[in-house]
């Protein structure tokens, strides 16, 4: 019998080879990028552990071979036009130290060694901006075992045991850690296991479900078709069981030959993949790589649930041939399917009024209130995509219009099927982008112009101490204002931990004013203020001091600020000078760099979403094709017989774009809507902030996005005269 099902499947002639091979290169494409996604998070594990080894420091979680010979270690984040930078400080003791992947020995007194991309900066821009940073000679370059991406910026660089201990941090290294961050308790360079978790959850919900969908759609091509003719076999006398065992090899035979083709289409597009910055750094190629268990898993799991679903769309042709044969229109959705999402919005309000006060409360009612959401979604699409058919239909002022409209209210689980994918991952990326957005904006440094992006600052060693002011030893025409400590700042008082006298402070642009006849201020280390410090067009109001001016120069400093003009050759030069001028501190920085690791995760993220957005939009538009493909193959005849009777081809492509455009808008706009309605009610609840609008970037993503898919779709009306013409109106 399954001898006899392969020949029935490709002995139909022409249509029946085409059908296969539709249905074969759509789930070629489906699983291509399946496997892209799945290497993807493969990658991201792949990338973390090469951050291993830069926490090695955490000795309790330190877990390689020990070596004989102990070394110091002292490692540093420094910045370069915005990336981030690990500077890594070490001091040997003998020559059989904990060696780092990708060295063949711990630099020496004198000399350091940096990543490949580190060696072009310092070739590509001026010693002042960079390489004043690093004493020494560059004694070589790091391999790729030590770098997480290709653009990693890392050094390590060789000192003395003297000159390392000074450091802030520094410590006894003898073991190195080889886990990965998300499973090393105090490491902190790397993603965690809740950043961790959080991209895994996007990729499922915004990736992977909408690829399953896509072939899921790829898969159930020509159905129709299909069924009528599993009909007619039934009326002359096959049993239910053959007809499902024909069917199961059908489109097991085809998923089997577009899986096999998948595999050729990731590693066509591995290359171009690993250049996209999944995480905010791009990947090694092999990165990208696939495990046995998930080779095995795609390659058995779609036929057979290409098989397991050809079983399920015949259960109208096991119950009820006749019924197929006569095209019994299934009944359409009604407004009930509305209720889960309201509820699940309703839930989100909810907690506007009456948030949990445990974080695990917390994440339990936020977690089940999107999740609901979700899922009223899923469920109120049809009848989504039935209302607008029917507002369609009603407006139609044009054939073309009416009949979209008809043929979509006739089915608007159909038509919904196809951008079911999308309308979820849409909803989790436009959720995301408004939280992102929203805290970037509350709580990001701001742009150029603003103190917290211009000026550079650096803090003295120690810091409740401070070091005096003639020990500094001022690069020449570096303009650095000394913040001194203030004697009034303990533990529990409200006064600020710096002074400045106001004659300086009113010479430095957007740095503030003092009160009414203030002589001194108290100020932040970085002259930059919390955006509740009451302020004018100037910058902050800083508080009044007691401390008199006379004896403000005798005070310790805490911290040296440069105010730069903003542009990132003259932040550059102030971030080297003031490095030399307090070598063991930690690295000078913008107060936004400072707070750069909560922004830049959130920037990462915020990356993430936009390739999410992307994705899904490119799966969508294939799942359009497909799905128009597959209409016009189960409607060729209709079309025909209506090109016979005088109906122009343009009537037929208007009605073939709009059966696929609304259905694609409409699911658009109400996950956009309630993706951004869902992340301000959690804004709200959470921390009290209003939605902030996503940059033009997002708009014009979606926009650029939905426009490519249509594209997509019109790309397949030439298919239209193909199939439609006055052979195809023949009786079979």
């Amino acid at each position: 019998m399954i001898t006899l099902g392969l020949r029935l499947a490709v002995a139909g002639g022409r249509e029946a080879v085409l059908r296969l091979a539709v249905l074969a290169a759509a789930v070629a494409i489906g699983v291509g990028m399946l496997l892209a996604a799945v290497a993807g998070v493969n990658a991201v594990h792949s990338q973390n552990l090469r951050y291993a080894w830069l926490n090695s420091q955490v000795t309790s979680a330190a877990t390689g071979p020990e070596a004989p010979d102990p070394a110091l270690w002292a490692v540093r984040e420094g910045y370069f036009h915005g990336h981030p930078m690990a500077r890594v400080d070490v001091a040997i003791s003998g020559p059989h130290g904990a060696l780092p992947p990708g060295m063949t020995a711990l630099p020496a007194p004198g000399e350091f060694y940096v990543s490949p991309a580190l060696a072009r900066l310092l070739r590509d821009y001026p010693a002042d901006q960079l390489r004043d940073r690093f004493p020494g000679r560059q004694a070589g370059l790091l391999g790729r075992a030590a770098l997480a991406s290709p653009d990693s910026l890392v050094v390590v660089i060789g000192q003395t045991r003297e000159q390392v201990s000074r450091i802030e941090g520094a410590g006894e290294v003898t073991r190195l850690v080889t886990i990965s961050p998300d499973d090393c308790d105090g490491c902190v360079i790397g993603i965690g296991s809740n950043g961790i978790a959080l991209t895994l959850s996007v990729v499922a919900a915004a990736l992977l479900f909408p690829l399953v969908i896509f072939i899921g759609t790829a898969t159930r091509l020509s159905a129709a078709r299909r069924e009528q003719r599993f009909a007619a076999m039934r009326l002359i006398g096959a049993t239910p069981r053959q007809i499902t065992l024909f069917a199961t090899v059908e489109s097991a035979a085809a998923a089997a030959a577009g899986t096999l083709a998948g595999f050729g289409v990731f590693f066509a597009i591995r290359a171009g993949l690993a250049q996209i910055p999944f995480t905010g750094e791009p990947f090694f190629s092999d990165d990208l790589s696939l495990t046995l268990t998930d080779v095995l898993v795609v390659a058995l799991g779609v036929p057979l649930a290409a098989a397991l679903a050809a079983r399920v769309a015949l259960r109208r042709v096991r119950i009820s041939p006749l019924g197929v044969t006569r095209r019994v229109t299934p009944k359409p959705p009604r407004a009930w399917r509305v209720l889960p999402l309201l509820a699940g919005l309703g839930e989100l309000a909810y907690l506007l009024g009456d948030r949990p006060r445990t974080t695990h409360g917390q994440m339990i009612a936020y977690l089940s209130g999107i999740f609901a959401v979700m899922i009223g979604l899923m469920i109120a699409g049809p009848w989504l995509a039935m209302a607008g058919s029917r507002l369609l239909a009603r407006r139609a002022q044009r054939p073309a219009t009416l009949i979209a409209g008809r043929r979509l209210a006739d089915d608007p689980r159909a038509g919904f099927r196809a951008v079911s994918g999308l309308m979820l991952a849409l909803f989790v990326t436009s959720a995301a982008t408004g939280v992102i957005t929203t805290i970037m904006a509350e709580r990001g440094g701001g742009a150029a112009g603003a103190a917290a992006h211009d000026f550079v600052s650096i803090n003295a060693l120690p810091r409740d101490q401070g070091v005096p002011a003639d020990s500094l030893r001022l690069p020449p025409g570096l303009a650095a204002h000394l913040i001194r400590i203030n004697p009034e700042s303990r533990p529990g008082s409200l006064s600020l931990p710096g002074l400045i006298s106001c004659a300086e402070l009113a010479a430095i642009p957007a740095a503030g004013t003092c009160p009414s006849g203030a002589r001194v201020a108290e100020v932040y280390p970085g002259l930059t203020g919390p955006k509740n410090l009451a302020g004018t067009a100037t910058g902050p109001v800083w508080p009044a001091a007691t401390t008199s001016e006379d004896r403000l120069a005798g005070l310790n400093v805490i911290s040296a600020v440069v105010a730069t003009d903003g542009s990132p050759a003259a932040i550059e030069r102030a971030r080297t000078a003031l490095n030399g001028m307090l070598p063991d501190s930690r690295t000078a920085a913008t107060d936004a760099e400072h707070f750069g690791d909560f922004t830049r995760l959130l920037a990462q993220f915020q990356r993430l979403a936009d390739v999410a957005i992307l994705s899904s939009l490119v799966i969508a538009g294939c799942s359009l094709a497909v799905s128009v493909v597959g209409g016009l193959t189960e409607r060729r005849r209709p079309f025909a017989m209506l090109r016979l009777t005088g109906v122009r081809l343009a009537e037929l492509r208007r009605v073939v774009a709009l059966e696929t455009a609304v259905p694609l808008l409409v699911v658009s706009a109400v996950a956009v809507g309630v993706g951004f309605l869902a992340a301000h009610l959690f804004l709200r609840s959470q921390m009290r902030y209003d939605l902030h609008a996503p940059d033009p970037v997002y708009y014009l993503t979606v926009a650029g996005g939905l426009l490519a898919c249509l594209g997509v779709v019109l790309a397949t009306m030439p298919l239209l005269a193909r199939m439609t013409g006055p052979a195809t109106a023949r009786n079979e």
